[in-house]
């Protein structure tokens, strides 16, 4: 991948180059009204490339920011679903206790202590 990286960015480059060689006359830049930049073509365009450039930059940062808040939300959602998922595995642990002590005094079957297994992991 990096090197399809630097191959596109080489050719990006080498055509700005290209390009400056071939536009050195100046033009002008009118910003606002009264305010006007005079400078040759391929400086301006490497200009709005860079100021491109940056504005990209800034809004893919701003993303990153964005997806790391939502994802410290939803981890924080979890958590709280865990905690009550274990509540609810004491609780039924607790009841099940409750049941077996109210049964017969008998020996527990084989399938009694598979189950009581299964909810004990």
């Amino acid at each position: 991948m990096r090197q399809i990286n630097f191959v596109v960015i080489f050719v990006i480059c080498l055509a700005l180059v290209l390009f400056g060689i071939e536009n050195t006359e100046p033009a002008v830049i009118h910003v606002v009204e009264g305010l006007d930049l005079q400078a040759p073509l391929s400086i301006e365009l490497l200009l709005a490339m860079g100021i491109g450039a940056v504005l990209a930059w800034v809004f893919s940062v701003w993303n990153q920011i964005q997806n790391l808040l939502e994802s410290g939300r939803e981890l924080r959602q979890r958590d709280v679903r865990i905690q009550e998922l274990e509540q609810d595995i004491q609780r039924y642990k607790v009841e099940l206790e409750e049941q077996q002590r109210l049964l017969p005094a008998s020996q527990p079957s084989p399938q009694d202590v598979e189950v009581t297994e299964v909810f004990a992991k």
